[in-house]
């Protein structure tokens, strides 16, 4: 997944989910975060070996692994200097991390070291409760599983193997009996766009505290025709924002930042109709629950921007679905690449973003998906080719965030 909890201004903590024995609600603000020195989320890459063979996979993921995989000493190494941002949130990805028979110790590692902690299993057998009670024990604060349709049809034929959505229901439900926190990833696509209406029923009914809707980008396994048109993401949009008011989980959209500014949009219309609401606010009420385990929310957050990722073999990228490449941690610091890496100065300065992007009034609270732009166009400065959103409000092409 693109980001457990995302990526905001875009998936540890100890049992409980209160990182160093705080109340997540005690922490401090994280609506201004300077991710110009570092990240909110990082999203490591463990393995590309899967059982699955999901018709959008990113990794192109296969059955085996990768001998030349980051070894559990060069893992524990990267997650100590990630640590040195600060107690950001890292993501424990794959191709299928229950792959790697050291993640229980990995996850000990990362939460030992204060890192808030997240983990995205595929849907299959390896995710026994036994070892979601390890993980629970170790310190893993939110394990999030896939789900892409409202059933069983639906889901296993994208993930290409029957039985993978039992298995998601399965695995939420042990999750929550151990205790863990739980979250669903659910890649809209243009096959599934019909199925919405079941899937935000079936939502509600499943204990989660956080839905990450991602919005497919045509990379990897995915073509540019498995994804929906700019008009049928801004209608999901408006029902994402509809579910908010009343969902008992929080919601985000991931490769979609236009989704910012339908909330915006949205709540400036409900302050015309007499609400009290923030127009500049790109939350919904329901960012409490995502807040609830420690993990929390970030504000704004983009490819390169306030996230980073880390491939199995240690290449480091802007995010998973934007494949240029930036250093690798065998040879490079982790960072200095986040910092300072030409490709993540670019992508952070939104005054260099080109076409209607560059002169949107959202400009700042959106950025159009720059993964998505690079896939289509092979500039990841490129307007969202995506966006349904027609420019009326000019920001300068150049000038200050």
């Amino acid at each position: 997944m693109t980001d457990l909890a995302a990526p905001p201004r875009h998936p540890g903590g100890h049992p409980g989910g209160h990182p160093h024995g705080a109340h997540p609600h005690s922490a401090p603000s994280r609506r201004n975060l300077d991710f110009d020195s570092a990240p909110f989320i990082a999203i490591w890459e463990t393995t590309q070996a899967c059982d699955l063979a999901c018709q959008h996979c990113r990794a192109m993921a296969q059955p085996l692994r990768n001998p030349g995989e980051l070894t559990t000493d060069e893992a524990k190494a990267m997650m100590r200097r990630l640590r040195e941002f600060g107690p950001i949130v890292f993501v424990f990805s794959g191709g299928d991390c229950f792959k790697r028979p050291d993640i229980v110790e990995l996850v000990e590692y990362g939460a030992k070291l204060g890192m808030r902690m997240g983990i995205t299993p595929a849907t299959t057998s390896l995710a026994t409760k036994e070892l979601l009670q390890h993980l629970k024990d170790v310190g893993l604060t939110r394990l999030a599983i896939s789900l892409d349709g409202s059933n069983a049809d639906i889901h296993d034929e994208f993930r290409r193997v029957n039985g993978s959505f039992d298995h998601g229901l399965r695995i939420l439900r042990e999750a929550q009996e151990v205790g863990l926190s739980t979250q669903v990833n659910t890649v809209i696509r243009k096959a599934n766009i019909d199925d919405m209406d079941a899937m935000t029923e079936l939502m509600t009914t499943l204990g989660v505290v956080f839905w990450e809707v991602f919005f497919l980008v045509p990379m990897g396994r995915a073509k540019a025709d498995d994804v929906a048109s700019a008009e049928e993401f801004e209608s999901v949009f408006h029902q994402l924002y509809d579910l908010s008011k009343t969902s008992p989980f929080d919601i985000k959209a991931t490769a979609a930042p236009q989704y910012s500014r339908v909330v915006m949009q949205r709540k400036r219309a409900e302050v015309r109709a007499g609400a009290d609401e923030d127009v500049h606010e790109v939350m919904t009420r329901g960012m409490h629950y995502s807040q609830s385990d420690g993990i929390g929310r970030a504000r704004n957050v983009n490819d390169g921007d306030g996230f980073i990722f880390i491939s199995h073999t240690g290449d480091v990228y802007p995010s998973g679905f934007l494949p240029v490449k930036a250093g690798n941690i065998r040879d490079d610091d982790i960072i200095e690449i986040y910092r300072n890496a030409p490709v993540f100065k670019q992508l952070r300065d939104r005054t260099l973003l080109k076409g209607k992007c560059g002169l949107c009034g959202y400009r700042d609270a959106c950025g159009g998906s720059r993964a998505r732009a690079y896939a289509m166009t092979g500039d990841y400065l490129a307007e969202e080719p995506f966006c349904a959103h027609e420019v009326t409000r000019r920001v300068p092409s150049r000038g200050s965030r």
